[in-house]
């Protein structure tokens, strides 16, 4: 492990810089395209309509129907794409903590699910059953936390918004600069979590997380070869873990059942840091986008891993 020093953080800082970058070329890929679609609906009256068609799930959730394509374009594209469509559209909205930090659960439960259920598709998990628990799990997740927080009275102050928007009716050019400001915005958010990720990594902090889940996720399912790698992806992301999940595939060394259970775990709660702290720059509270979604996740895996048992053998893991 790399001994954390100011002379490593400034002789890291241009790796940084060209991550940085990297990062944010793909966010500016996806985020412009969509705020620009997203005016375009503004403009036709189109979001009033598409709230409308989403009010009924958000609700369940207690959320306002705008946010819906907050979390439908994430759920399409990727949480920098939910990001822009939130940073258009929240500060018009009366939002509270909870609120958000319910939002941002979905978000982080169900996002990038193309991109995401292809690599568990390639790993060997079996596509519908892995989707359809993202979706419903963020659903029951999201739904549990609101009730939770009305019930006990918790985060529901006024958010205040990282983002802003011009006040009244601004014209293309006053949008236009606003929404510059917003992704430059999101790019030095971007590159505070990359240093805050190096720094905890050459702390030897995300070591010691995975050094507590490690010997957790045994009792969930997964043996010894699964567990580790789980770990990695939870902690890193699907990315991470779904390759090194593949690799042991064609090596053999993983079972159905374990790659599903791995999967599944994984879709369920992954980018723990990194995702999580683009959530709460957003403004989501640690309890319910952290330390709520681990334990929601690590229950539904335990009774899922018992139920699938119960199943015949023929039709468990069936792809």
């Amino acid at each position: 492990m790399q001994k954390l020093t100011l002379q490593n953080i400034r002789n890291s800082l241009p790796v940084l810089g060209k991550e940085t970058w990297l990062t944010s070329w793909e966010l500016i890929r996806i985020t412009v395209p969509v705020i620009i679609v997203t005016k375009i609906l503004e403009e036709m009256g189109l979001i009033t309509t598409l709230s409308m068609m989403l009010e009924p799930v958000m609700n369940l959730i207690g959320l306002p129907g705008e946010l819906g394509l907050v979390w439908a374009t994430s759920i399409f594209t990727t949480l920098y794409g939910g990001m822009a469509v939130f940073a258009a559209l929240a500060p018009g909205l009366d939002l509270t903590v909870a609120q958000i930090t319910v939002l941002c659960s979905a978000m982080l439960i169900a996002h990038s699910l193309p991109i995401e259920l292809s690599i568990s598709k390639r790993a060997g998990a079996p596509l519908v059953p892995i989707a359809l628990l993202r979706v419903f799990g963020a659903i029951i997740y999201c739904f549990t936390l609101d009730s939770l927080c009305k019930s006990l009275n918790i985060w529901q102050q006024k958010a205040e918004l990282l983002f802003s928007a011009v006040a009244g009716n601004p014209t293309l050019v006053q949008w236009g600069v606003q929404q510059c400001r917003n992704i430059l915005l999101i790019i030095a958010v971007i590159f505070a979590i990359l240093l805050i990720m190096r720094l905890l990594r050459s702390a030897g902090v995300l070591g010691f997380i995975e050094r507590l889940l490690a010997p957790v996720l045994p009792h969930f399912g997964m043996g010894s070869e699964a567990a580790p790698i789980t770990v990695v992806g939870m902690i890193m992301g699907i990315g991470y873990g779904g390759a090194l999940i593949i690799r042991e595939t064609a090596n053999g060394k993983m079972a159905k059942n374990e790659i599903f259970n791995s999967m599944a775990m994984m879709g369920l709660c992954h980018g723990l840091v990194e995702d999580t702290l683009l959530m709460v720059a957003l403004g989501g509270k640690l309890g319910g986008i952290l330390w709520g979604r681990i334990l929601f996740s690590l229950i539904v895996i335990f009774i899922l891993v018992r139920l699938i048992k119960a199943l015949p053998r023929k039709i468990s893991y069936s792809s």
